[in-house]
């Protein structure tokens, strides 16, 4: 008994649309992500980064005085604490971003009060 024509026409629809969805889908495979490192690894560059940072600034006979804090985390670099003028919180600032491994600097650096 032949097939009647409609059902050929809907074999070819359904063919039609689901040819590109699996074309689609082929493409979202996963390539492979690049692996952070370890969060230990991670705080242990931090770490590591602060103190050079806090020794470059120790270093410098102009700033080894100040209440300064440094805090990091991936690479950034948090300086906190009071400086006695505006070109001390410059110094530091450029201290901090000669050391290797800065990425970039946050200043929450203040004038003492008076």
């Amino acid at each position: 008994m032949p097939k009647p024509p409609y059902i050929e026409s809907r074999l070819l629809i359904v063919a039609a649309l689901a040819l590109p969805a699996f074309a689609f889908t082929a493409g979202c495979k996963s390539t492979g992500a690049t692996s952070a490192p370890p969060a230990s690894e991670v705080a242990g560059d931090d770490a590591a980064l602060a103190a050079r940072v806090k020794a470059a600034l120790v270093a410098d006979p102009g700033l080894k005085s100040l209440p300064m804090s440094v805090a990091t985390y991936r690479g950034v670099v948090q300086l906190s604490g009071y400086a006695d003028s505006e070109v001390q919180i410059q110094k530091a600032l450029a201290v901090t971003r000669g050391v290797p491994g800065v990425q970039s600097v946050s200043n929450d650096l203040h004038l003492r009060p008076q």
